[in-house]
This record gives C-alpha cells, sequence and structure tokens, in this order.
C-alpha cells in the first residue's frame, strides 16, 4: 500500500477507473491500457502499483470488503439485544448495495474473487455476523453458531451472488432486501 498522499490518490484513481470501466463497459474493454488511460497515468505507473488486470479487480475487492466491513461493525456496535432485525436489516443492506450499485463491475469483481478461489476473505464479516447472532440466540453457549453462521452467511451471500451474476432486476428492491431479512430472522428464530 502507498503511503504518500500522492501515491495514495494515484492508486484509488486506477482502482476508481477501473470500475467505471467495468461498470460502463463490461470485462471485455478492461485492458491496462484503459484503466491507464482512463485514470490519466501512464501504463508504466499502473504497473507499479499493479502487476495485471487480475491484481486491479482483487484490489477493487479488498477496498469494497474492507468498506462493507466497516459497515457491519458499525451495525454490530451498540445494541445488545436479542431482537436484531433492525441490525440485520442494515448489514443485509449494506451487502446489496456494496460497490455503490455499480453492479456490472460488482459481476466483474466477484467472479474475479471466486475464480481465485478466495472468497472465504470477502465473507468474514458476514460470517462475524451471523456467528455473533447464533450464539447470542443459543444464550452465549456458542451452540453450534459455527454451523449456523456457515449455512446462514452463504445462503444470504449466495442469493445476493445470484442476482448479481443473473442480473436480478429486484437486486436492489426492497422487496428482495425484505426477504432476506425474513430468511435471517427465521433461520435464526428456528433453534
Amino acid at each position: 500500500m502507498p503511503r504518500q498522499a500522492r501515491a495514495q490518490a494515484t492508486r484509488a484513481a486506477i482502482l476508481e477507473a477501473a470500475a467505471q470501466i467495468l461498470e460502463r463497459d463490461g470485462l471485455a474493454a478492461f485492458t491496462t491500457n484503459a484503466v491507464a488511460a482512463r485514470a490519466g497515468v501512464s501504463i508504466g505507473t499502473l504497473y507499479q502499483y499493479f502487476d495485471d488486470k487480475d491484481a486491479i479487480l482483487l484490489a477493487i475487492a479488498r477496498q469494497e470488503s474492507a468498506s462493507v466491513a466497516a459497515l457491519v461493525v458499525q451495525a454490530l456496535d451498540g445494541d445488545t439485544s436479542v431482537d436484531s432485525a433492525p441490525r440485520i436489516r442494515i448489514v443485509i443492506h449494506t451487502l446489496i448495495h456494496a460497490f455503490g450499485g455499480r453492479q456490472r463491475a460488482r459481476k466483474a469483481v466477484v467472479q474475479a474473487v471466486f475464480a481465485r478461489g478466495l472468497a472465504e476473505e470477502f465473507l468474514a464479516p458476514v460470517t462475524r455476523f451471523t456467528a455473533m447472532l447464533a450464539d447470542r440466540l443459543a444464550g452465549g453457549h456458542g451452540a453450534g453458531s459455527r454451523e449456523r453462521a456457515f449455512v446462514l452467511s452463504r445462503s444470504v451471500m449466495g442469493a445476493i451472488r445470484a442476482a448479481v451474476f443473473e442480473e436480478q432486476p429486484f437486486l436492489k428492491a426492497r422487496s428482495f432486501e425484505d426477504e432476506l431479512v425474513r430468511l435471517v430472522v427465521a433461520y435464526l428464530a428456528a433453534r
């Protein structure tokens, strides 16, 4: 990671340019030359920051994962009651609206993450959240929380990922969010 402000700005410009290209033109137009041109940097400068276009895709994924994780942590802070439906909604809303609504960019990035076997790293915040809820509902004894967290987090993320990959028109609809909240609440309530 670059430490100087100028270097951080250059890196951010490259990632933003990449996301714009992915969103507007898809993977077919996603080349390091196109990204460098869009970011206003030379191809040599781009290669000082990223080895190739896959490295750019993974950097976008890590950046978005960090952003989502921070929002999930905010949702977990504060209220410690068992009634977590409002917090569940915040987490699900955050997951659905990740990537700032750039669905084509999200699809390309998620495909790259899964193709490289890095999904676990990006599912970690959701897994932590669902483990905490499952543990709380088990009376703090941790009874089955690891398995429950796995099933629940993969169910939610699988549904969102399928909606992204299939380019479902309801992806950002409140009704889709409602169904995922209903899934989580019902699953956690079924001890």
